[in-house]
């Protein structure tokens, strides 16, 4: 591998997807874009990156809605290009496990380990919460685990709004079709994607939600803290196990 090849590597890696220009650009020197009062004139880039998600969440939804089973689902997914995640990954991480699940479990986006592997949860984090399921007397695969995202971001980066609003279709497509008594969200990335807001992990945890899909499909939700963020905050683990004892609690009154 030459230098340029490392250079190029370490930019993807690091999140980098294109480059502005073969030339370098002064932009002290480049001229102002007219804004009109009250109605100012959007950049063209954000303009064409906001026109391109759309289009892609549009086309994502309209194959999630053709999907008959979680199968015809993954063969979709693994086809679809809207989303530039899937040229830097390696695999499409779809859910797995009991497709008739009454718990579903979700994250937020592989990580090194199941982008190798193609699977989700099965490193560290993986373990973790394997760990903690048999705690409670919950087997993993008589769950159905999945991520907000089916492909890894370029260094675990955080992934942007725009990237979670094309792929969300297809988790939402995934919890219709195995149609879970009660998902559980791990961390404030997969409960904000799912409830679509901004509170923290600590304010939502605690709390039985609810997670609407539709008029037609409506489900129990609770958020505890991601299996991640507990092997760097041990400190946490306490109230994570009595949020995975409410989780026991409320499967036995199903």
């Amino acid at each position: 591998m030459d230098k340029v090849e490392q250079i190029i590597n370490w930019y993807v890696l690091s999140g980098v997807e294109t480059f502005s220009s073969d030339e370098p650009v002064n932009i002290l020197a480049v001229e102002k874009l007219p804004v009109e009062k009250g109605n100012p004139t959007p950049r063209p880039a954000t303009s064409i990156l906001a026109q391109s998600a759309s289009e892609a969440f549009l086309n994502a939804k309209d194959i999630c809605s053709k999907a008959q089973s979680l199968e015809q689902l993954r063969d979709m997914m693994e086809k679809f290009d809207g989303c530039s995640l899937k040229f830097s990954a390696n695999s499409t991480v779809f859910g797995c496990g009991n497709h008739k699940a009454e718990l579903m479990i979700v994250g937020e986006a592989p990580g090194a380990d199941e982008d190798r592997l193609g699977k989700p949860f099965v490193g560290r984090s993986g373990k973790l919460l394997d760990k903690m399921l048999e705690a409670i007397g919950i087997e993993r695969d008589k769950c159905f685990v999945s991520n907000i995202l089916p492909w890894r971001p370029p260094g675990n980066r955080t992934p942007t709004d725009g990237e979670i609003a094309v792929c969300l279709p297809f988790l939402q497509k995934q919890i219709e079709l195995v149609n879970p008594k009660i998902i559980l969200m791990l961390g404030a990335s997969a409960a904000n994607a799912l409830l679509n807001n901004s509170e923290s992990i600590s304010h939502l945890r605690g709390r039985t939600l609810q997670y609407d899909v539709d008029e037609n499909h409506k489900y129990q939700a609770l958020a505890t803290f991601h299996p991640a963020y507990l092997l760097r905050s041990a400190g946490q683990k306490a109230k994570a196990w009595s949020d995975f004892l409410r989780l026991k609690e409320k499967l036995e009154k199903l």
